[in-house]
């Protein structure tokens, strides 16, 4: 859909995502803890709440509800299957 390298932070709220992987500046510990919450490449992401100002969002994968920052959020390299626009 969108050729553009987006990133899981740049999700809004309804948007949904499939990973793609990760970038090179993840450090690999926080790549092996997503992946053991279920982040990992092929995986389907809806992204539940965006709020403005930085607040973390809010992402779901599989049956489980998570809460990312931005530090962490902009490694994991996503493309756009849904959207609300």
């Amino acid at each position: 859909m969108n050729a553009m390298k987006l990133n899981l932070w740049s999700l809004q709220s309804g948007d949904r995502c499939e990973i793609l992987g990760y970038d090179n500046a993840l450090d690999e510990k926080y790549r092996i803890r997503l992946m053991e919450f279920g982040f990992h490449p092929g995986e389907t992401v809806s992204c539940l709440h965006a709020v403005a100002f930085g607040a973390p969002k809010v992402y779901r994968v599989s049956n489980t509800v998570y809460s990312l920052d931005d530090e962490v959020a902009i490694h994991v390299l996503v493309r756009i299957t849904s959207s609300n626009d």
